[in-house]
């Protein structure tokens, strides 16, 4: 049986927000004091800040939905096997801080990721980057505002409203990946008319896009379901989209593939052509 929420889906993208802001207090606050650098079984970095971002966020999460499902980052090679979590349709996908190496190398561009899966989609997500005080949350709309990690989450009628932009004939503005660049992107990209090139990290690539300031952005190196799913929620609200390198669209509850996610463009409006 599906989970019934009590909550309303701008009540719930309001509830993931707070808990953002306030996962972020908590990373800055570990950064403050020396957040100490391990390295993970894939040899990928996890501090401090992710590991008490992770232990906060889950513990609210499973306040607010105590039926649905949670899988993090930092809790995922916990699962026993890809047939504990087979066949979700429900569940919360969690990145407590996404950018570890832009936080370990002292850049602001890292961030809290929350969102909700339904239906192999995203419908609510928030995003927050503490070390640039910056917010964006989606259910039926995008909304983005400047809010520092000890303000409190603000209504979303105080938030401006995000809508991407619609394609110019002139070209594309791209937003890519600062430390991820590969060759399949760099093709893709160059079979494109490009106009200009934005930078930006961790999952700030889909909300630049939302905010109107970027076109689209390709990946076609691995990423994980945690790392995009909140970005693609935000996207999504703002009117744009999100489908694989070979134009089938982008799904999540991907298990049997351990939630790792394929290539994909994301792109303000639907392209013309």
């Amino acid at each position: 049986m599906e989970p019934q929420f009590s909550l309303r889906s701008n009540e719930l993208a309001s509830a993931f927000g707070a808990i953002a802001i306030e996962a972020g207090r908590i990373i800055l606050s570990a950064r403050a004091r020396g957040s100490g650098v391990q390295t993970k079984t894939d040899g990928s970095p996890v501090t401090e800040a992710d590991l008490d971002s992770d232990k906060y966020i889950r513990a609210q999460l499973s306040a607010l939905l105590p039926s649905v499902p949670i899988i993090t980052e930092e809790t995922f090679d916990q699962i026993g096997s890809s047939s504990d979590v087979a066949g979700l349709q429900t569940f919360v996908l969690v990145d407590p801080l996404d950018g570890t190496r832009e936080f370990v190398a002292g850049r602001d561009e890292f961030t809290v990721n929350i969102a909700l899966i339904e239906a192999k989609q995203p419908v609510v997500g928030a995003i927050y980057a503490p070390a640039k005080a910056r917010l964006y949350v989606a259910a039926d709309k995008a909304y983005g505002a400047d809010v520092q990690p000890e303000q409190p989450m603000p209504q979303l009628s105080a938030m401006r409203q995000l809508k991407t932009n619609p394609i110019s004939a002139n070209g594309l503005r791209a937003v890519a990946s600062r430390s991820h660049m590969d060759a399949a992107t760099r093709q893709w990209l160059d079979n494109q008319q490009i106009i200009g090139h934005v930078a930006a990290g961790s999952s700030l690539k889909f909300c630049t896009i939302a905010d109107g300031d970027a076109d689209v952005y390709p990946r076609s190196g691995p990423t994980m379901e945690w790392d995009t799913a909140a970005g693609h929620a935000i996207l999504l609200a703002a009117g744009g989209w999100v489908v694989g390198f070979d134009g089938a669209p982008f799904r999540y509850g991907k298990a049997e593939t351990g939630f790792r996610n394929t290539g994909f463009v994301a792109w303000g409006r639907a392209p013309t052509r």
